[in-house]
């Protein structure tokens, strides 16, 4: 049986590695159910609801997928991928190198939004995907996967 490895303890070699995805769907319930039912381990690690969308994080505590269902179709309310999240080791790193390169922020032309846990940063490519890119400050579950702060 091969070993399970923690993907937070990494080696240089593996340095950075995918997280998480973020997609909107039409039926938050449904989508659950699914991804609960083909994968046992996942659970609803978060879910809320604000005024114009519901969302939650449905994963494990290395990895997750993050639904955004919105209450009244927009321009922010397109449906499928909203980004990809890679786990990096210095985002300011990743920062300057995307800036060097001409690359267009993403999610409301944000600089990197600090979290007392986390450090984020999106970007897009040149054909407009977003990318999250996040730093994590902690190694324990619960901070790094902390939604208050």
């Amino acid at each position: 049986m091969a070993r399970q490895t923690d993907p937070h303890k990494r080696s240089p070699a593996l340095a950075n590695y995918d997280e998480h995805v973020n997609i909107t769907v039409s039926d938050l319930d449904q989508v659950v159910e699914f991804l609960t039912t083909a994968l046992p381990d996942f659970k609803v690690r978060h879910r809320e609801e604000e005024k114009d969308r519901e969302w939650a994080h449905v994963g494990s505590d290395s990895t997750y997928v993050a639904l955004t269902c919105w209450n009244e179709p927009s321009a922010e309310a397109r449906h499928g991928l909203n980004h990809i999240g890679l786990v990096v080791d210095d985002v300011k790193a990743v920062q300057q190198r995307l800036q060097d390169a001409d690359y267009p922020k993403g999610f409301a032309n944000s600089d990197i939004v600090e979290h007392p846990h986390r450090l984020r940063l999106y970007y897009l490519d040149r054909e407009h995907n977003e990318y999250e890119f996040v730093q994590y400050l902690s190694d324990k579950p619960e901070e790094r996967n902390s939604y208050v702060g």
